[in-house]
């Protein structure tokens, strides 16, 4: 398969079109290869070529038919058209039709034709010519950006144009408004998306025909109108009451702040302060019911500030950095309302950004929902509990428990310390039902269950973050310095107290005081629960403002 792509852009390899071109191309091509045909690509990139604008002198048709009176590049691409099995078109929208170098080239396709008036029926325009050459079997395809939020409207002109000499729906759209922000590294998570179902429109079209579904996804708009229009006034850095230009960094605040979801509002006023450190500067956004806005007088009252270097808070806007592993190494703080970074990607994400977030945190098995901790622990305390009052009966009762649960669980994942909870405390049940000495298996119990948790502390991953990192983006969570310091720390306290639990157990027995266990040894690990709520909060807040630093 011959593929020609014409990049009509002024802009040449720096076109926002040319990126989404690319991305059909490449699926078409991997749907052909797949299938064992060989795929050639040649592409024109029409502002570097020679081409005169067209004379209307009829040379081609009547002194020298098929050849224009121009000599300059126009032939080569005449023969590249000919050869070709598909012509993909890329031009960004320009005053609503292509630019000015690519209309040039389609003038000039003039030689293409025969001069004789067609016979044929088109069911469109008054009237045409025929091809000189038997391009039947030749397929089309335009793919064009624009600067408005939608492409819906913008694309009359050139569709009644391409309808003219390649015939009414003898060609295949793809129009994309929004085109400008192809270019923002900061947003590439949201245009890869986007390029991404454009690739896989490729991958279909080679394959016959753009589905229902894919054609609905290309036409999605990529961020919300009024969304797209702050980020576009802002990005012209100039302001829209003095019309005096704007630093950088303020532009870079506003269309931050564009960006922000106001479907997030949750009844409560937010004011983000932007301190950019190695420029001095700080920018306040309220976030607010109605959306948001920047101030730079300082009027309002902060709730969250951040303290960054520019180039830092750029990087990983741009995605080059991660912003939680930033944070946990020290390299911006936060002080005030934490909450407000916890939840960034609700605020600041888009709702697809939002959606892929959410499936990056399922579990991989197809079907099934999280991690539960309950897993973990309903056999540990059936076992406390049923043993305590009875060896025999008790071990029974809990050994029935155990093969129970990964029925009674079976909609969750079951992870490592699900499973050597239930292989434990099933051996533990069989060592009480044995022996007869439900104190000794109990207080075994207590122990081996700290050491888990201490355990834990020895390996990538410690025990509590196994069941809550996927609320912080799943495996990604790994790489936040914050969230591991904050989990280790806790999993070394559950492990200490049940060490712990494991002595005073026995020492109080041993005194002749095991009544009061029942109450001691449930009320504590209430009490710890309460404290492993407030730490996970607290914990990360401080070492956000830098006060964990050396």
């Amino acid at each position: 398969m011959n593929i020609l792509l014409i990049n009509g852009s002024p802009k040449g390899k720096r076109s926002n079109s040319l990126k989404l071109a690319n991305s059909f191309i490449e699926g078409v091509k991997q749907k052909k290869e797949e299938s064992g045909e060989q795929v050639t690509i040649c592409e024109l990139d029409v502002a570097t070529l020679k081409i005169g604008a067209c004379r209307g002198c009829f040379s081609c048709w009547q002194a020298t038919p098929g050849e224009c009176c121009i000599k300059d590049d126009m032939p080569q691409v005449i023969e590249k058209q000919i050869e070709a099995d598909l012509i993909v078109w890329s031009f960004p929208l320009y005053y609503f039709n292509v630019p000015g170098i690519l209309k040039n080239l389609i003038d000039r396709q003039l030689p293409m034709n025969l001069p004789f008036m067609s016979k044929g029926d088109r069911g469109y325009g008054s009237g045409g010519h025929d091809a000189r050459y038997d391009m039947k079997g030749t397929k089309h395809v335009l793919i064009s950006t624009c600067g408005f939020y939608s492409a819906k409207g913008n694309y009359d002109s050139v569709r009644m144009m391409f309808d003219h000499f390649l015939g009414k729906d003898n060609y295949e759209t793809i129009f994309c408004g929004q085109g400008e922000l192809f270019r923002v590294k900061e947003l590439s998570a949201r245009t890869d998306e986007y390029l991404d179902i454009v690739k896989t429109a490729g991958e279909e079209y080679a394959a016959g025909s753009i589905s229902e579904a894919t054609e609905s996804k290309l036409h999605e708009l990529l961020y919300p109108k009024e969304v797209f229009e702050e980020m576009a006034d802002a990005s012209w850095g100039i302001s829209r009451d003095s019309g005096e230009k704007e630093p950088y960094d303020l532009i870079f605040t506003r269309q931050m702040a564009a960006l922000y979801n106001k479907g997030a509002y949750d009844g409560k006023d937010r004011v983000l302060a932007m301190h950019y450190t190695d420029l001095g500067t700080t920018y306040q956004i309220l976030l607010g019911r109605d959306g948001s806005k920047v101030y730079t007088d300082g009027s309002l009252k902060t709730t969250t500030q951040i303290d960054t270097s520019f180039e830092v808070w750029s990087a990983i806007s741009r995605g080059e950095m991660g912003g939680a592993e930033a944070l946990g190494n020290g390299m911006y703080q936060v002080s005030g309302d934490f909450s407000l970074m916890i939840d960034w990607d609700h605020f600041f994400g888009s709702t697809k950004a939002q959606a892929a977030e959410e499936d990056q945190t399922k579990p991989e098995d197809a079907g099934q929902k999280k991690p539960s901790m309950t897993t973990m622990l309903i056999p540990w305390i059936t076992f406390w509990i049923a043993v305590s009052f009875g060896a025999d009966l008790g071990a029974v009762i809990t050994m029935a428990v155990c093969a129970l649960v990964p029925l009674l669980m079976r909609k969750h994942k079951l992870v490592i310390w699900d499973q050597l909870s239930i292989a434990a405390v099933a051996l533990l049940s069989l060592a009480a039902y044995i022996s007869g000495d439900r104190n000794l298996t109990t207080n075994v119990g207590y122990l081996v269950f700290g050491l888990f948790w201490l355990g834990s502390c020895l390996v990538k991953e410690p025990l509590c973050a196994t069941y809550v990192k996927y609320n912080y983006g799943g495996d990604k969570a790994y790489k936040n310095p914050l969230f591991m310091k904050t989990n280790y720390i806790l999993a070394a306290c559950w492990g200490i107290l049940y060490l712990l639990t494991a002595v005073w157990t026995y020492l109080l027995r041993k005194a002749g005081f095991g009544s009061i266990l029942i109450v001691i040894n449930n009320l504590v690990p209430v009490i710890m629960g309460i404290f492993t709520v407030w730490f996970e909060k607290w914990y990360p807040a401080w070492l956000a403002g830098g006060k964990g630093k050396r």
